[in-house]
């Protein structure tokens, strides 16, 4: 059977990248089908980490609070050697950072995935089909739109679905990757890992941060989750399997530094697994109407806590492009084409980042591995050091024909709380979903027009308050302490923000020339 019309969007995969870029469209008004292979939501937990960045995309999705209340604030990291002794602590002091939540989040993946798919069933843009399994893709052409076969895994049933759009969010295996005929670039790391998540009443440990264990003999990391949710993870030997160390013996000495007087035989064991970490990037991430998202792109070992974040980064910056270009890529040529351009570099520099942390904190391997470690007790100690491993590790875009100009183009704009009649807001909830024009000038008539051309928020700061002006809807006005002095860091008088809060460029004081950007932007969608 085919479907009469194409889907606008076919989105395979319904973790949290495929669940986030659904919702992302629908707030911009396109609709898509998502499918999924899984009949519910895959039980065991996988990522544990989202930063603040991350978590204002799930802001924008919705579903921000909710996660708050399955999370919990990291407060910073702890270096140890072998023995368990501190090299370096890094404590977090502010619970909110500069986008408007915690800079590090805790919290178990199916949890996230539950409060996703709840959202997406507030959406009468998105149908979501479970128990489906894409089995073949012809990629179409500029003439005809995609057309992938699917298969209902419970009656064995095929049909065939026509997409202007397929979104591969398919995980390591991707289907997607491989009909683009993409191929997987090993930035050089391959570590088999042991992963041990837990429940225990009693509380394991004294330190309420992330303990990363720096020793080449066994390297391993330990945090709280959650109440009474623990992980660890072990580096393994070369020849050990999960079953030699998860042997109640075997386990009861690895997990033996956090559990002290508590018998082993308390924790409940959620799961144990061993899995390799590695360090991938696809060379292509498109191939017409066929896109790349999440795992099916990207892979990387998980010492930054950026393995999810890249996936959700991704969702962030392909749905606005998307919509605006109509949901055709075809129709949105060189506007869908920057995706690539601006994700593949970050989040291959965020990889080579999460290589170069593993290997110092866990000091590699082989025999100049103590020499290294002591290196690195020496450098840990340096005061200065202590900002910079707090900060965020995302990178700022590289320019690009939609980073143009300034060097705080690339970069996010900050997110405070503005407080609108004694009720306090965060900025993108006062903005919306589009663009945002942030100015301490008055209006002029290029700016209008550009305002206009946007269908941009204009959020005017000043001496007597900050103005919201939505292109649709009644003005506002609050306080807050931010934005003016950012705006002056700018350099500028007025920066374009994008859907996705990054910054497009910063216009100069004497007023915008005509931006060759507008025209990649022109669309009737925006």
């Amino acid at each position: 059977m085919t479907a009469e019309a194409p889907e606008p969007v076919l989105i395979l995969g319904a973790g949290p990248t495929g669940l986030t870029v659904a919702i992302l469209l629908a707030r911009h008004g396109v609709r898509s089908l998502v499918v999924e292979r899984h009949p519910d939501v895959y039980p065991l937990p996988r990522a544990v980490h989202l930063d603040d960045e991350v978590l204002r995309i799930l802001q924008k999705a919705g579903v921000a609070e909710e996660f708050s209340a399955v999370s919990r604030p990291a407060l910073g990291m702890r270096l140890l050697d072998g023995r368990h002794r501190t090299i370096a602590e890094f404590r977090r002091d502010k619970l909110v950072g500069a986008y408007g939540w915690p800079e590090a989040n805790l919290f178990d993946q199916p949890d996230l995935e539950r409060l996703l798919r709840a959202e997406l069933g507030r959406h009468a843009e998105i149908r979501l089909r479970t128990g489906v399994e894409a089995e073949r893709i012809d990629p179409g052409d500029a003439a005809r739109p995609a057309r992938v076969v699917l298969r209902d895994l419970a009656t064995g049933a095929v049909e065939t679905v026509a997409a202007r759009t397929v979104l591969g969010c398919d995980g390591a295996n991707s289907l997607v990757r491989r009909t683009i005929g993409a191929r997987m670039r090993d930035l050089r790391f391959t570590e088999r890992w042991l992963v041990v998540d837990g429940r225990c009443a009693r509380r394991l440990g004294a330190w309420d941060g992330v303990d990363q264990i720096c020793d080449p003999r066994r390297a391993a990391t330990f945090m709280r989750i959650g109440p009474e949710r623990y992980r660890w993870e072990f580096r393994m030997h070369p020849g050990e399997t999960a079953e030699d160390l998860t042997a109640p013996d075997a386990l009861a000495r690895l997990l033996a530094p956090w559990t002290r007087d508590v018998p082993v035989s308390e924790i409940e064991l959620i799961r144990a697994a061993s899995y390799t970490f590695r360090a991938r990037v696809a060379d292509r991430w498109r191939r017409g109407r066929l896109f790349l998202l999440g795992d099916a792109a990207h892979l990387t070992p998980p010492f930054i806590g950026q393995g999810m974040c890249a996936g959700l980064r991704d969702a962030a910056n392909l749905s606005w492009k998307l919509a605006a270009a109509g949901a055709d890529p075809i129709r949105g040529g060189r506007l869908l084409d920057t995706y690539e351009s601006e994700r593949k570099p970050h989040v291959t520099r965020v990889i080579r980042m999460a290589v170069s942390t593993g290997w110092a904190m866990t000091g590699g391997q082989g025999r100049t591995a103590s020499l290294r470690r002591a290196a690195l007790a020496r450098v840990l100690r340096l005061p200065a050091l202590t900002p910079l491993m707090l900060r965020g590790v995302s990178p700022r875009l590289r320019p690009g024909p939609l980073v143009a100009g300034s060097r705080s183009a690339g970069t996010l704009v900050p997110q405070p709380f503005v407080t609108v009649g004694g009720a306090r807001h965060r900025l993108d909830d006062l903005i919306g979903p589009g663009f945002a024009v942030v100015t301490a000038r008055p209006e002029t008539p290029e700016t209008a027009r550009l305002a206009a051309a946007l269908h941009a928020t204009v959020v005017r700061v000043g001496p007597g308050g900050t103005e919201i002006l939505p292109p649709d809807g009644a003005p506002r006005t609050g306080r807050e302490d931010v934005l003016g002095g950012w705006l002056k860091r700018t350099g500028g008088s007025a920066v374009v923000v994008r859907p996705d809060r990054t910054v497009l460029t910063v216009l100069p004081p004497a007023g915008p020339s005509a931006p060759g950007w507008l025209t990649l932007l022109a669309s009737p969608s925006l």
